[in-house]
Parts: C-alpha cells; structure tokens; sequence
C-alpha cells in the first residue's frame, strides 16, 4: 500500500481477489520491491505484507522465540531487518522514520476492525473533498441524507476523529485568536 516504497507501480493483465474480514478487495496493480522483486500494490491497503514464505527464498531468515522473539531477515550486505510482534501477534518491520506518530496511529488502530478503520479512512477522505468542513457539519449533512449515495455514517466520522485526530484543513481558519 506504501507507492514510496514502490518503482515502476503498473497495470495488470490478471487482478487478484484479496478476501479480509472487511470484504473483497481487486488488486490490479504491481510494483516493483527494491531488494525484493514485484509485489502487489492496492493503495487503499493498510498495510505492506510480504509472506514469509516468499522472504525465505531470498533471504536466511532466523527466529528464536525466547531470546528476542522476532524475526530476522538478513540481507546479502550483511544488514538485517528485524520484524518484531504487534499487541495482536502479527509480526511487522516499521519502515517509517517518525515512530512516534506510527505508533499513536497503530495503536489507535488496533482499537477497530479492518473494515471500521477503513470506513473512518472514506470518512476523513470525503471531509476533505467537500471542503473539510466541521465533525459536526459533517454528521448533520450525513444523517440529513445531504449527501447522494453516502458511504459513511456518524460513527465513521467519530472513527476518523480518534484515529487521526482533528482534521486541521476544518479547525485551520476557525479558531478565534485572543489578545493578552
């Protein structure tokens, strides 16, 4: 899902159904993995994934449960890459630099489903193409049936506001400015 990670993202001749708990994804796009070869890109995913299988057969990959309890891929230039486990099990590397914000996020995260996580990702989206306007504008117009066709509920909206925080594109310009 991470295009920053990716070179030459194209077209492909044959989709790939991808089944979650949050319903069924077409995945028609590849890119290419430095130091790992063509992977599947769906930019609507929440995660990069890379079965272990697949790293084994370009890479020794070590696991020892007691000692640090991750795995460890090493690498030809003699680096490694450690993925540790998540509060839920699933072993993950973090490839972003601001860890801070990557883990206030993951765990925010963690606190909903796939599918809730992605409704309050469409949430956040259509605030900001209808001109971000307030949670709450937005949930009157979403209850009101303001919007044809609306995807997303109240909750979603509530979702997108824990998860992300503050949309700032609606606070920006609206907050009153107090003199001393």
């Amino acid at each position: 899902m991470n295009k920053k990670l990716l070179r030459n993202i194209r077209d492909t001749k044959k989709p790939l159904s991808l089944h979650c708990n949050a319903g069924v994804a077409i995945v028609n796009k590849v890119g290419d993995l430095a130091g790992y070869g063509t992977v599947w890109y769906y930019e609507g995913g929440i995660a990069n994934i890379l079965p272990l299988n697949n790293i084994k057969k370009k890479y020794c990959v070590t696991y020892d449960s007691t000692a640090s309890d991750c795995f460890e891929v090493h690498k030809e230039d003699g680096t490694k890459r450690v993925f540790k486990p998540s509060k839920k099990g699933l072993f993950y590397l973090s490839v972003n630099n601001d860890i801070v914000l990557v883990t206030t996020i993951e765990d925010k995260i963690n606190e909903y489903s796939v599918r809730e996580y992605s409704n309050a990702k469409k949430a956040r989206e259509l605030q900001n193409i209808i001109g971000r306007p307030s949670n709450q504008d937005l949930i009157k117009s979403v209850e009101r049936n303001m919007i044809s066709k609306c995807p997303i509920t109240k909750q979603d909206i509530l979702r997108a506001e824990d998860i992300f925080g503050p949309n700032l594109g609606s606070v920006k310009g609206k907050t009153t400015h107090t003199v001393k």
